[in-house]
């Protein structure tokens, strides 16, 4: 991954957690309930109420990336 374009995420990142304070604790919890047999069920709604949805059912590869992705995050969250 390009350093530079992760610098210019970290801005970004922490404006949209001033933006939404929650959403970062409640994706710390769903991600601590993430089992293989689970799902992930996603749901976007444009402004002119348009509606895509999706669900995952999770599988052993999925957890392994998932957990990967948690270790990265919260060491990258330890060096701020």
């Amino acid at each position: 991954m390009n350093p530079m374009a992760m610098l210019k995420l970290k801005p970004l990142i922490e404006k949209f957690r001033y933006n939404h304070p929650k959403f970062p604790q409640f994706l710390h919890t769903a991600a601590t309930g993430i089992d293989e047999g689970g799902s992930i069920d996603i749901k976007v709604t444009n402004a002119a109420g348009q509606k895509i949805e999706a669900s995952l059912k999770i599988n052993a590869d999925d957890k392994e990336l998932f957990n990967a992705l948690r270790e990265l995050l919260s060491d990258a969250a330890g060096q701020q």
